[in-house]
């Protein structure tokens, strides 16, 4: 039994669901299907989900709804006129939402979740109806009738592990007759919609290929693979055939849109392999998610990058002296609600590295008030536009040089390193730059270590 997840792109119009339809009929295993809401159809486009959160906002403010409410659900009525379905699944679309829309709210946060959750929901009743129109027998299941818990942090719900046992039943259903099942949310232990964070639908489709036991986890994109480095920075990027869990949770981290980091993790688990496909191209294999490495591959499977961080460092001499010191610095960011990304560190100074859009001017503020009062340093500031640039794999342990090759291509493209972390694992190699200089430092390094013979 494989478990495949198609996302908004592979949904967004009638044509698409029907290639949809096409790959999960053309391959008997493919029993469980996960799908997302529908995305855009043009680069003009909004995406369905984003029709949702402008309907909700106006719903909380008072603002009038109706024409937002009306494009959703025209785009729904266009993909069930397009396949000649003639079940009326828009009207019952319709009523959902309004039902959804004049609830009454039990907090902004919970609000906003119903009516995200509201595109996939709808979404996977349309795909159900349109397998049934081919014939097939097929069923739609709500989540939380199947028994996917979440904890109630809206927006950025976790998996509760009761959420196993409960969907391990799916595999019967499944054998029975094609269950799409919609991602990106489930429910709280008391009832309430929950959504994960924005690209959920993944996670969805990992932790069902865990439940029931998969033999494959197939994420279906409009991509052929997973390339060693972002196309649009390296247009000639070289496809990866065959890449760890590691690797691919390190890369997704950084800035590899392609799979939802927090979707591998229960795939590793369950030990299930990981398939990233192309809707528009079925037939290619694609990109290939294992457990650990065949002999001989590669030394670095991948180069990715993300900006929007910045630094805070702190530098007081004889840091290294003072028991607990790291442990207070991080206790004032874990007060004022800030995770960090990573902590590179010296003798008499350490740096936090954290996303801008988290450190606020209020909270920047707040942060280095506190730090001057209660660890008494003698320098400390905030320095914004910083970019990452991780450099992946595993056989990077077994081999000599990689830094010295990574940071030389650096220094002949006239790219400063801000600075510089490796993880204990020898997994990844972190370097910050200034954000305007990312793309040409992926050049550089992408040339010198896909392009170059060692």
């Amino acid at each position: 039994m494989k478990v495949c997840k198609f996302g908004g792109t592979s949904l967004a119009d009638a044509a698409a669901v029907g290639t949809v339809c096409d790959i999960v009929t053309g391959d008997a295993g493919r029993r469980l299907v996960v799908v997302s809401a529908p995305g855009k159809r043009s680069g003009s486009d909004v995406k369905v989900t984003d029709l949702l959160i402008t309907c909700a906002q106006n719903a909380l403010t008072g603002q009038p709804w109706e024409e937002c409410l009306k494009a959703v659900v025209e785009r729904f009525a266009g993909i069930e006129n397009g396949l000649g379905i003639r079940e009326g699944i828009a009207g019952e679309i319709e009523r959902e939402l309004r039902a959804r829309l004049t609830s009454k709210p039990v907090s902004p946060e919970a609000f906003l979740d119903l009516l995200k959750a509201a595109g996939e929901d709808c979404n996977a009743k349309l795909v159900a109806a349109a397998l049934r129109a081919r014939g097939r027998e097929a069923a739609y299941v709500d989540p939380g009738q199947a028994g996917l818990r979440l904890t109630a942090e809206f927006g950025n719900a976790q998996l509760l592990p009761e959420s196993y046992a409960n969907l391990a039943g799916l595999r019967r259903e499944a054998e029975a007759r094609i269950v799409v099942f919609p991602g990106f949310f489930g429910t709280t232990p008391d009832g309430q919609v929950v959504t994960f964070p924005r690209g959920g639908s993944d996670i969805t489709g990992a932790i069902l290929a865990a439940a029931v036991q998969a033999e494959a986890y197939e994420n279906f994109t409009d991509v052929d693979s997973v390339f060693a480095a972002d196309p649009r920075i390296v247009p000639n990027a070289k496809p990866i055939d065959e890449i760890t869990f590691r690797e691919m949770r390190e890369l997704s981290y950084a800035g590899f849109s392609v799979l939802h980091e927090e979707a591998i993790l229960p795939a590793v688990r369950a030990g299930v392999p990981i398939f990233v496909k192309n809707t528009n191209r079925p037939e290619l294999r694609g990109t290939k998610i294992v457990p650990q490495h065949r002999p001989g591959t590669s030394r670095v499977v991948g180069i990715a990058s993300s900006g929007g961080f910045c630094t805070l460092y702190v530098s007081k001499y004889l840091m290294n002296r003072e028991v607990g010191f790291g442990r207070r610095l991080l206790q004032i960011l874990e007060d004022e609600g800030l995770s960090f990304e990573h902590t590179p560190s010296g003798i008499d100074n350490m740096s936090v590295i954290l996303r801008e859009t988290a450190l606020t001017a209020h909270k920047e503020q707040a942060v280095l008030g506190r730090i001057g009062a209660e660890l008494n340093v003698n320098d400390m500031e905030v320095e914004r536009g910083l970019a990452l640039i991780m450099v992946v794999g595993e056989g990077m342990r077994y081999a000599v040089g990689i830094a010295a090759r990574a940071t030389g291509a650096l220094a002949k493209a006239g790219v400063n390193i801000e600075m510089m972390n490796q993880g204990s694992s020898e997994i990844s190699m972190m370097f910050g730059v200034k954000s305007a200089d990312r793309e040409r430092a992926v050049r550089a390094i992408y040339e010198e270590l896909f392009e170059k013979t060692s």
